[in-house]
């Protein structure tokens, strides 16, 4: 409890209680506990603290002058679940006091109490915040399925999107890399999105898709008479991009000698432009994206080692689709029903047949080949259940793979500790116990959608130990 105070100091309580002797006699037993105490007479003057100063914890006079305080505690609860509310109350009301316990308060106070009692109480709810906290956060980094336009809840994907939102805030380069179609648009953008620079601009420009000669004026612009057809100044996406993001999409097109002024610009942040002789400053975030490996093509001698290691400071790979398992099931339901309502189509379902397909594909061309498969489908067909006759090919002719055999039946935590140590002993191989311990939790925890007391039931443990060995992990660093 101790470790979960520090973490927990300051918090914020709100005393509301009405008769002004009890308050101060209140207030001085708080006097000594870590806590920012605030004092309200009335259920209106609570209820406003939700809009500027939301407290942790809330002490509750059930009997207050304007209004029930059943009332209050529902105004707070429906605000915010998590503030801890903890129900004031005399002898003679006990009963309402576990009304409120029903309706979701914490804890409740029968008055007289003790300054050692309320202590107990407040100290309780504060590590039940931090606790609560920490539970979000891990259901935020082990349950999402969708972030920032991405859509997938794979270990890879959950991987990509911590880092995407750990680098969003850093000006440090950064550098992408999968298969044509994995997003490397769309994690350019949610970088951009997720940092400082949001509301400045996000330009893209693909090396590919520009002429070799005119890829120059296009990055750093150039004037009037640079060459035939210029004529007029031009701004390059470099200019363009000032105070924002510049995404470079398939750098290892760029030509070789281009790629040392791209060099020249990442390490002083100066255009040139075509055809000028003043210069311009500019503050651009760099994202670079290629579809090939950058180290090989450093090796081959197409892409400059320097730029390579100034541009790969901190490098993204994002998983082809079919390495991320039925990641592909949560992309194409989400499409199809956005593809369904743009087109006034009732697609609302896939046939299990067509998950099978889906599961079974290479799908080469990634999420772009999949998009344009629903968006084929989509249009047309119509109906609510999209069926394996619908699909274009090559997936017209895929034959899914077999089934696979059912899991075997679940035991219990000995049994599962004890085949882990098993297996490991076959592989003569040993982990630390914490490990295994860690490893068996999160696994119930992801398992049971990150609900605590049904994953301490099945692994025949209090979910105390679950709250506290989170906590543990979230602070610490176990040493093997």
């Amino acid at each position: 409890m101790t470790e979960a105070l520090t973490t927990a100091s300051r918090q914020r309580v709100l005393l509301v209680e009405d008769t002004i002797p009890l308050a101060r006699l209140y207030e001085q037993y708080m006097s000594a506990l870590p806590f920012d105490v605030r004092h309200v007479e009335t259920g209106a003057a609570a209820t406003a603290t939700l809009h500027d100063h939301p407290p942790d914890v809330v002490l509750l006079d059930l009997n207050l002058p304007d209004m029930d305080g059943l009332e209050v505690l529902k105004a707070f609860r429906d605000h915010d679940p998590s503030i801890a509310m903890v129900i004031i109350t005399a002898n003679g009301s006990v009963g309402t006091a576990v009304q409120a316990m029903r309706a979701g308060a914490f804890d409740f106070l029968v008055k007289p109490f003790s300054a050692d009692r309320l202590s107990v109480t407040l100290r309780n709810a504060a590590e039940r915040n931090v606790l609560g906290r920490i539970v979000r956060n891990y259901r935020r980094d082990l349950g999402r399925d969708h972030f920032q336009g991405f859509v997938g809840a794979c270990d890879e994907m959950q991987a990509v999107y911590r880092v995407i939102e750990t680098v969003a805030s850093s000006k440090a380069s950064v550098f992408v890399t999968g298969e044509s179609g994995t997003g490397k648009e769309l994690a350019a953008e949610a970088i951009h999105r997720s940092g400082p620079r949001r509301s400045g601009p996000f330009v893209t420009l693909n090396c590919a898709a520009i002429p070799k000669d005119l890829l120059e004026s296009e990055i750093f612009g150039h004037v009037k008479g640079a060459f035939t057809g210029a004529t007029s100044d031009r701004a390059g996406a470099a200019q363009q991009a000032n105070g924002g993001t510049l995404f470079l999409d398939e750098i290892g097109e760029m030509p070789y000698d281009l790629q040392a002024k791209l060099l020249r610009f990442l390490q002083t942040g100066v255009v040139q432009p075509v055809g000028s002789a003043r210069t311009e400053k500019i503050d651009v975030r760099f994202v670079a994206a290629t579809n090939r490996d950058p180290l090989v093509e450093v090796q081959a001698g197409r892409f400059r080692e320097d730029l390579y290691y100034r541009l790969y400071v901190v490098p993204i790979h994002l998983p082809a689709l079919r390495e991320r398992g039925d990641d592909v099931l949560l992309i194409a339901r989400r499409v199809m029903a956005d593809l369904s309502a743009e087109e006034g189509r009732r697609f609302s379902t896939l046939s299990p047949e067509v998950e099978a397909v889906f599961r079974s594909y290479d799908w080469p061309g990634n999420v772009r080949q999949l998009i344009n498969v629903l968006r084929n489908v989509v249009v047309l067909h119509d109906g609510e259940t999209m069926t394996p006759d619908m699909l274009p090919p090559p997936l017209s002719s895929v034959r899914p793979s077999p089934t696979p055999p059912p899991l075997p039946p679940r035991r219990n935590e000995g049994a599962a500790l004890r085949e882990s140590v098993s297996e490991m002993d076959r592989d003569d191989g040993l982990r630390p116990l914490w490990q295994v311990e860690k490893d068996l939790i999160l696994r119930a925890l992801a398992l049971y959608d990150n609900d605590v007391p049904k994953a301490a039931t099945r692994l025949e443990i209090s979910p105390s130990t679950i709250y506290r060995k989170l906590q543990i992990w979230k602070t610490e660093m176990p040493v093997a």
